[in-house]
């Protein structure tokens, strides 16, 4: 299991704490248990007693930024990635509640995520709820609650922990950052198509279809 060594966190404020999650919302931060003492079953328990999704960061549960919009595209990106993945038994392919720990302590949950079968423990559908994943690529749909910080700290856990390639979705300008790295990303226009580089070979996904979904209505 991949591991990262952590310090004890303390926090003298409440700034403090927001500061080093990201600058994040403070209505996202949930106080019990107590900021630093907050473990998976917490994220399990939270989930099943109020359908809340949350991360796990530096002992802190941390609610997912989501709405609407985020999911339509989430959805829609995801339908294209299975359909290259599934014909071909690439791996699997999962969605906005797939969470993964990708340290011990640290548990993320990406918007969608395609994970080799390489990387999956037995080359099955893991049956533990947070299982130990690190998925091939992760994609992000940004929500208005999500903060550039929080979304930096995101990228370097990601590549840290051996993510290949992260998509960044952003809704209100249409545009994608693709990620080989935590760094200078390719920002993609409407006008663009993402492929899969080397993670997924002879993918492709016209931005116009995926962005083009914010536009469809019901016929007069």
């Amino acid at each position: 299991m991949t591991t990262l060594a952590k310090e004890a966190v303390e926090y003298e404020t409440l700034g403090d704490l927001l500061a080093r999650l990201g600058d994040i919302p403070p209505e996202r931060v949930l106080l019990r248990p107590v900021p630093g003492t907050a473990t998976e079953a917490d994220v399990l328990d939270v989930h099943a007693r109020t359908n809340r999704l949350c991360e796990l960061v530096d002992g802190t549960l941390v609610e997912k930024g989501m709405g609407y919009v985020e999911s339509v595209l989430a959805v829609a990106i995801a339908a294209a990635l299975r359909e290259f993945v599934v014909r071909r038994n690439l791996g699997l392919v999962s969605g906005e509640s797939g969470m993964m720990r990708l340290f011990a302590g640290l548990v993320r949950i990406p918007d969608v995520a395609y994970t080799s079968w390489d990387r999956i423990p037995g080359r099955k559908v893991p049956a533990a709820p947070i299982p130990g994943l690190v998925p091939d690529l992760a994609v992000e749909v940004l929500s208005k609650s999500n903060t550039q910080r929080e979304m930096q700290r995101k990228l370097g856990e990601y590549f840290q922990a051996g993510v290949r390639l992260v998509w960044i979705i952003d809704p209100e300008t249409r545009t994608v950052a693709v990620h080989t790295s935590p760094d200078r990303p390719t920002i993609l226009d409407a006008s663009g198509t993402l492929d899969g580089g080397d993670v997924l070979p002879g993918f492709a996904l016209p931005l116009r279809d995926v962005f083009a979904e914010l536009d469809r209505h019901a016929n007069p």
